[in-house]
C-alpha cells in the first residue's frame, strides 16, 4: 500500500472502529478525495431549492446561490455558511427563483461577488452583505433584444483588465463584452437561429450554443476566454479577448456548467452527472463521481426526487463547482432539493 493509499484508507478505518457508514472515495492519485454530501447544513427556517452558484471568499467561507425552495419559510437565495459547513447568514430574497451564476472576487482589500440572475434578466456586483454595487440588464448597443425577457445571462468572467464577459446562456446565446467601466465594447457568438438551422449537428467555430460556462484561462501565459456550450455542440470553445474564435475541446466534455482553476488544474462540473478534472494542457485527468448510468441517461429520472434517492458517491447534476485554499472541492447540484457535496482531498 502506498503513502496515499493508506492516507485515504484512514477515514474508512476510523468510521468502521465507530460503527459508521464509510464515505465514497472518489478520484485516484493526488486527485482522491472523500464524498460528504450535503456538507452545508441550513436552519430549519432555509430549504434550498435548486443549488446553481457555489464560491470560496478569502474568509474561507462557502457561498450559496439558490432558487429557494417553495416550501422554504425564509425566500433568501445567498446562504453563507462557515469553513465547517455551519450557517452564518442568508440574504438575496429578491433573486429568489433566478439566483444562477455567481462568482467572488478579491477587489483590493475587498471581496466582491457578481450575480446572474437568469429569470429576471439582470447582472449585479454586490458586497458580501448584498449591497447593491451596480446592475446592467439586456445591452440595448447590441441592437439584439426588443424585450427584457429575450436576455436570460447564465454566468460572466472577468479579464485582467477588469472586461466583463456575460454569456447569454438561456437567452439567444451570444457572448456581451463590456470594458471595466462598463461600457459596451462588442457582442460575438450565437445564436439560437444557428441552432435551429443545425438541428442535431455541431455549429461552426465562433458561434455558441447554450454557452452556459465561461471563464478567463491564463494557464497558457496569455489570457484566453473560454466558453462551455451544451446541447449538439458539447464542448469548450477557446476565443481570443476581442472574441476571435481559436480552437475547442471536447474529450472528456459532456455539459459543461462552470470552470475553476488551481496549481493548473481545471475544474469543470458537468450537468450531466459529473465532476471533471482537466490539466494544464486540458487532457483529461479524471472524472469524479460519475453518475451517468448504462443506458447513457444521467440527470433524467433523478433530480426532482428527493435526496434519499440519490446514490451515495455519485452526482446527479453538477451545475457549480469551485476549490478552497486545501484543494478540497465543492460542488452544488440541480436538484430541485438542492445538495452541496464536499469532495475533501486525501
Amino acid at each position: 500500500m502506498t503513502r496515499r493509499q493508506a492516507i485515504a484508507a484512514v477515514p474508512f478505518a476510523v468510521a468502521a472502529a465507530r460503527g459508521q457508514e464509510r464515505l465514497p472515495i472518489v478520484g485516484k492519485g493526488e486527485h482522491t478525495y472523500e464524498v460528504h454530501h450535503d456538507w452545508a447544513r441550513l436552519p430549519d427556517t432555509h430549504k434550498f431549492g435548486n443549488t446553481h452558484g457555489i464560491a470560496v471568499d478569502s474568509q474561507g467561507r462557502l457561498i450559496v446561490a439558490h432558487t429557494v425552495h417553495k416550501t422554504s419559510d425564509s425566500p433568501d437565495a445567498i446562504a453563507i455558511f462557515d469553513e465547517r459547513g455551519r450557517f452564518v447568514k442568508s440574504w438575496g430574497a429578491d433573486m429568489r427563483g433566478g439566483a444562477h451564476g455567481l462568482i467572488v472576487r478579491r477587489e483590493g482589500s475587498d471581496d466582491f461577488l457578481y450575480h446572474c440572475d437568469n429569470v429576471k434578466g439582470f447582472v449585479r456586483k454586490t458586497t458580501l452583505d448584498g449591497e447593491l454595487v451596480w446592475v446592467m440588464h439586456a445591452p440595448a448597443a447590441s441592437g439584439l433584444y426588443t424585450r427584457a425577457s429575450q436576455y436570460r445571462p447564465s454566468n460572466l468572467a472577468i479579464a485582467p483588465d477588469g472586461g466583463i464577459y456575460v454569456a447569454d446562456g438561456y437567452g439567444k446565446f451570444y457572448i456581451h463584452h463590456y470594458d471595466a467601466k462598463l461600457r459596451y465594447v462588442r457582442t460575438f457568438g450565437g445564436s439560437r437561429d444557428e441552432m435551429d438551422r443545425n438541428k442535431g449537428k455541431e455549429t461552426a467555430p465562433g458561434t455558441t450554443i447554450w454557452p452556459h460556462a465561461i471563464a478567463i484561462d491564463e494557464r497558457g501565459g496569455s489570457p484566453l476566454l473560454m466558453v462551455g456550450e451544451r446541447g449538439d455542440n458539447r464542448r469548450v470553445q477557446y476565443f481570443s479577448l476581442d472574441g476571435k474564435p481559436l480552437h475547442s475541446v471536447k474529450d472528456g466534455v459532456r455539459w459543461p456548467s462552470t470552470f475553476q482553476f488551481r496549481d493548473g488544474v481545471m475544474l469543470m462540473p458537468d450537468l450531466k452527472a459529473v465532476v471533471t478534472l482537466f490539466d494544464k494542457n486540458n487532457k483529461l485527468i479524471a472524472h469524479l463521481g460519475d453518475g451517468q448510468q448504462p443506458d447513457g441517461k444521467t440527470y433524467e429520472s433523478l433530480r426532482t426526487l428527493d435526496r434519499g434517492a440519490f446514490p451515495a458517491g455519485q452526482f446527479i447534476a453538477p451545475h457549480d463547482a469551485c476549490f478552497d485554499a486545501a484543494g478540497n472541492i465543492y460542488v452544488a447540484e440541480w436538484v430541485e432539493v438542492g445538495r452541496v457535496t464536499k469532495l475533501r482531498r486525501v
